[in-house]
């Protein structure tokens, strides 16, 4: 396993056990998956755009993207139901735990403008979402060959039941929180 499941498994449970009182090691609060979606509106026009999207998601997360389609018609996006429009990867137990920790420790400090990432952006059950506006802060990513920057969301869904718990077992796992 990564590094950052044993220092979950030895540091953080403990210490979340004893925060909130938990008795039980399996009601502390876990990472179950991280999903990271790129939605490529252009794709409508231009399907190719879509599997360069799919190329660079793939190459960030090392698993093969599947496609997002559009659930209904509208006509002021010219968008049909069934049209590709998006592409996501789902990514649990350790591939999810390794991107976990490059995000924290290589991808986020290289983001411009760098100062923490919002507390608030919790759902009200534990799951956290962040919005990257490029790609080319992975360092997977070869900057020349990249056509158009595209942003990202990355959701991190987690045990967790209130946005406390998720919030402790976030920061433990080290995720740069910014002071609010």
């Amino acid at each position: 396993m990564s590094r950052l499941y044993e220092k979950y498994k030895k540091e953080i449970v403990p210490q979340l056990q004893k925060e909130f009182h938990i008795l039980n090691t399996m009601a502390v609060p876990r990472l179950e998956k991280i999903v990271i979606n790129i939605g490529v509106g252009e794709a409508i026009q231009n399907v190719k755009v879509l599997d360069a999207a799919k190329a660079e998601l793939g190459m960030i997360t090392g698993q093969m993207p599947a496609i997002s389609r559009a659930k209904k018609s509208i006509s002021a996006f010219k968008l049909r139901k069934g049209q590709a429009i998006a592409c996501y990867v789902t990514l649990r137990s350790r591939r999810m735990y390794e991107f976990f920790d490059r995000l924290v420790n290589i991808v986020l400090p290289r983001v411009r403008d760098f100062r923490g990432v919002s507390p608030k952006a919790f759902d009200g059950r534990g799951n956290y979402t962040l919005g990257l506006k490029e790609q080319l802060v992975f360092p997977e990513i070869d900057y020349t060959k990249v056509e158009k920057s595209r942003g990202m969301n990355i959701t991190v869904v987690t045990s967790a039941r209130t946005n406390e718990e998720a919030f402790a077992l976030l920061k433990g796992l080290g995720m740069p929180f910014r002071e609010s």
